[in-house]
């Protein structure tokens, strides 16, 4: 989302198109959010406006957190343009909006940041980035009431296909709107503690695109090239698991743990999992719809689907002792009573 004036309206991305357009930005500029993607989107739209082609190591500037000392800063931001309308200095990874800024900043020099965001001259920007705020902090309200702050969260469905549309017709592809509503949901990008992102999402289209065949992207293509996160893969393990097929899903956790997944998260996952399949079990048995399945549970309908699917291979006993195991599992891996490794085949050996 994007505030301006204490204003909550539109998600980021549309806000900030306008307010470049119209010249309708403060200064300083804080992006932030969890769509890193869009961030760094936003930060090119800026230096694309103010800063003349060819021009930019003349009037862009970019700090680290490791080099954006207080008077970098400022000497960056007092250095005139060169030829263009405006100068831009950016600090990526902006710390001093956060809980933790006493690591980089003293209690001063924040004080002096705050004053001096208060006087930026008008030949600069000053656009900071990071990946989360605390919004309590008073350097924040400051950067809000002196400058502008956009928030890139997560984008809508419709927003997303939008995105997977003109990533396609840059290329010259196309895809229906079936494939493309199945390229988000395998995605996982709606998933409950998903770490797929806009920058998973456009690697994914890249690789979609260079092995389609012909001008259009079809469902063989997603379900071959779609590289999803690890909710899908959990789900494929469950599969196994369901089908007896014990020798497939330790494969698949093995895979996992040997890519680097956090052990700890991805219990949490199964957990979920048996939660939402128990649910939906649950659900059905009540006669619900799909699309009150998921109003309820607030899960994407393909993982209903998925779950409905799972869900008629169990009763809904099974699925309270499965459950019920899986957070002994957890509490015995948390207590240290068994290694977590371990006590993850074991407790797929014993589903």
């Amino acid at each position: 989302m994007a505030t301006k004036s204490g204003k909550t309206q539109e998600h980021a991305f549309k806000k900030i198109q306008k307010d470049i357009k119209d010249s309708n930005l403060g200064n300083p500029i804080f992006f932030y959010g969890e769509e890193q993607y869009l961030v760094r989107w936003a930060v090119d739209a800026i230096i694309e406006r103010f800063v003349e082609p060819g021009l930019q190591q003349l009037n862009c500037s970019v700090l680290t957190r490791e080099t954006a000392s207080i008077d970098t800063i400022i000497t960056q931001c007092e250095t005139l343009p060169m030829l263009s309308e405006k100068r831009i200095v950016i600090v990526e990874g902006f710390p001093a909006a956060k809980e933790n800024a006493r690591d980089n900043y003293t209690e001063e020099q924040e004080q002096q940041l705050v004053d001096y965001f208060k006087e930026l001259p008008d030949s600069c920007f000053l656009v900071l980035t990071a990946d989360a705020v605390d919004k309590r902090k008073k350097l924040y309200k400051t950067i809000a009431s002196s400058g502008c702050c956009y928030e890139f969260s997560r984008l809508g469905e419709g927003e997303l296909q939008k995105f997977i549309q003109k990533r396609l017709r840059q290329s010259g592809k196309t895809a229906s709107t079936s494939v493309i509503r199945q390229m988000i949901a395998m995605s996982g990008y709606f998933d409950k503690q998903s770490d797929y992102t806009l920058y998973n999402l456009d690697n994914d289209l890249k690789k979609l695109i260079a092995h389609s065949d012909g001008d259009e992207v079809r469902m063989s293509d997603v379900a071959g090239g779609l590289s999803g996160n690890t909710e899908s893969y959990v789900f494929d393990m469950m599969d196994a698991i369901s089908r007896n097929r014990k020798d497939e899903a330790l494969m698949l956790l093995h895979n996992l743990l040997s890519s680097g997944e956090n052990l700890h998260k991805l219990l949490g996952l199964i957990c979920s999992h048996y939660e939402i399949l128990l649910m939906v079990k649950e659900m059905r048995e009540e006669g619900l719809r799909p699309e009150e399945m998921k109003a309820l549970t607030g899960a994407h309908e393909y993982r209903i689907k998925i779950a409905g699917q799972l869900s008629v291979r169990y009763s809904i006993d099974q699925l309270r002792r499965i459950l019920s195991h899986c957070f002994t599992v957890d509490k015995h891996i948390k207590t240290g009573l068994l290694e977590g490794r371990l006590a993850l085949e074991m407790l797929i050996a014993g589903i």
